[in-house]
């Protein structure tokens, strides 16, 4: 089984929230309210195009992956089993997707090291302590290695069935690449795990 096996977990997601600097007004109407509109619940249409249909939104793909990885400057390798693989001095992170229609786009960071067995328990307590404290790459410890070593892995798991803006795949998989790294330095410095 390879490094980067996909481990159980949920890709859920929350309502979008709208900015502070957004242009959406409210208003109140005083008066008889205007008749609803056929195909429209709550104002909101549901006759909506879908992310295929749109010019600037559309369905996250790995070519798409590729492209916005080649703009960031991101040397990468394609594994042929639906994954792209970066590397760097002390870590790797494998961006793929995954669920039933390939929906969630997986950051999957890998630190080069691994942790002899019997340091499982400061191994759990690293990761737990930056799974306390940071937001983003929720950390685990992984399953022994052949050679009975434990990996520690960070992961993004980001839910986009209903497509996304190129600049939008550019600038999450930059946050993936820079969060990995920090998990990795965080890891052999402040972590004294590796």
């Amino acid at each position: 089984m390879p490094w980067w096996s996909w481990r159980p977990g949920s890709a859920a997601g929350s309502a979008p929230e709208a900015d502070e600097g957004s242009s959406v007004r409210s208003t109140v109407r005083v008066g008889v309210p205007a008749q609803r509109e056929p195909g429209r619940v709550g104002g909101v249409p549901t006759d909506l195009p879908k992310a295929e249909e749109c010019e600037q939104i559309a369905p996250v793909t790995l070519v798409r992956l590729g492209k916005a990885l080649d703009l960031l400057d991101i040397r990468f390798l394609a594994d042929g089993g639906g994954s792209l693989l970066a590397m760097w001095e002390r870590h790797a992170v494998l961006f793929t997707l995954e669920g039933p229609d390939d929906e969630i786009l997986v950051m999957r960071a890998r630190p080069h090291a691994t942790v002899p067995p019997d340091w499982a328990d400061r191994a759990y307590r690293v990761v737990n302590e930056w799974n306390h404290t940071r937001r983003f790459c929720k950390a685990y410890v992984g399953d022994p290695t052949e050679r009975g070593q434990l990996p520690i892995y960070a992961e993004i798991q980001v839910p986009l069935a209903a497509g996304a803006h190129d600049p939008l795949v550019v600038e999450m998989l930059d946050c993936g690449a820079a969060v990995a790294t920090s998990f990795v330095d965080w890891l052999h410095d402040e972590g004294a795990l590796l």
